[in-house]
């Protein structure tokens, strides 16, 4: 039924509109078609070298020492009442400053802002959460749980039960794009948003179907819409692909940046190595082709982007595009020498960045 004052679409136009349609999911399904069978065929070369290593999978009974360093924060726990779930986060900072509120990527969890817990919780609370099936947090077992609408809905929920009505909103990766769209949606809620590595929604989305190298670069959206088998090939020959994401030379933190420890690996390994602890992460990326594309949305608060230019999933063009989105000073740093794992890979540098963009905003706001 058409709304009051609009006219029905003329046929033709309907016509072109489910063409479109038509050929978007026929893309997708191809392509994940084609991610499969790479997969699958890799699956096979694993199995023809190493086939006792192949299917070896330890599950780490108890957490790294580094899980509970006193110095990055308290591990707290806040049941929404709409949704039920409990979430954790790590806390650090007096309660009664500002609030920071960070979201993490895939396949990370809180451990990932280690860094910046240590270095703002001098004037802020910082709040370093587990996002929807990551970590300690609840992890629904429907994948429309995971929805792009109870994603933000997750935030602004979290934000009032830590007794708070705004936040200095961080956002990396997978967490970027909760961070912008709580942005958007919610902007009353976000006094200034701080986003690693990811673009605008519109940018990404519009970007992705142009160019067919940023296309190539995103198959795991594509892989991971299969059931089982993406969760199934990361546990492949003890989490290899796991490891691999953050220390191989084509993905990892380069050679100039803050590489991870033995125990750092072996935290993320603990977290994922869990039965069924990736299946609410890869369910994020289950419901998306069903909210895209998204409309057009403006962000109308100062906005820190911040960019590892050795990005292997994320093609740096994007970031400056992004600019046409942002209602209000905005500021774009590209980082040469880093890589996807920014705030990991470059924590000095992330944090120098912050802090300015942080005291000039307040500058501005007094002149």
């Amino acid at each position: 039924m058409a709304r009051p004052g609009s006219a029905c679409p003329p046929p033709a136009r309907r016509g072109m509109v489910a063409a479109r349609a038509l050929l978007f999911w026929a893309l997708v399904y191809s392509y994940c078609g084609v991610c499969a069978c790479i997969a699958g065929l890799r699956l096979l070369w694993s199995i023809g070298r190493r086939p006792g290593e192949t299917f070896r999978w330890v599950v780490r009974e108890n957490p790294p020492a580094c899980l509970n360093d006193p110095s990055l924060g308290t591990h707290c726990y806040v049941r929404i009442k709409d949704s039920g779930l409990r979430f954790h986060y790590v806390a650090a900072g007096e309660r009664g400053k500002p609030l920071m509120l960070l979201l993490h990527g895939f396949p990370e969890f809180w451990y990932s802002w280690r860094h910046q817990l240590r270095e703002f919780k001098s004037e802020y609370r910082v709040v370093a959460l587990d996002l929807r099936g990551y970590g300690e947090t609840d992890a629904p077992s429907h994948k429309e749980s995971y929805k792009l609408d109870c994603l933000i809905a997750d935030i602004k929920d979290i934000l009032e039960s830590l007794g708070y009505n705004k936040c200095v909103l961080i956002g990396h990766d997978w967490g970027g794009m909760i961070a912008w769209l709580v942005a958007i949606c919610y902007p009353e809620m976000v006094t200034k948003l701080i986003v690693v590595n990811f673009p605008h929604p519109s940018v990404f989305t519009e970007y992705i179907l142009r160019h067919p190298s940023q296309l190539i670069k995103s198959g795991y959206y594509f892989f991971f819409q299969m059931p089982w088998f993406p969760e199934f090939m990361f546990t492949l020959n003890d989490f290899k692909v796991l490891k691999s994401l953050f220390t191989s030379q084509a993905t990892g933190i380069g050679r100039k940046g803050c590489r991870l420890t033995a125990e750092d690996i072996e935290a993320y390994l603990y977290v994922f190595s869990q039965p069924g602890a990736l299946t609410g992460p890869i369910n994020h990326y289950r419901t998306i082709f069903s909210c895209l594309p998204l409309q057009h949305h403006e962000v109308i608060m100062p906005t820190l982007l911040l960019w590892g230019e050795r990005d292997a999933f994320m093609e740096v063009e994007m970031a400056e595009i992004t600019r046409i989105y942002v209602k209000n000073h905005f500021r774009l740093t590209i980082l040469s020498e880093a890589s996807h794992w920014l705030q990991q890979d470059q924590p000095d540098i992330v944090n120098k960045l912050i802090w300015t963009f942080l005291k000039e905003e307040t500058k501005r706001k007094r002149e």
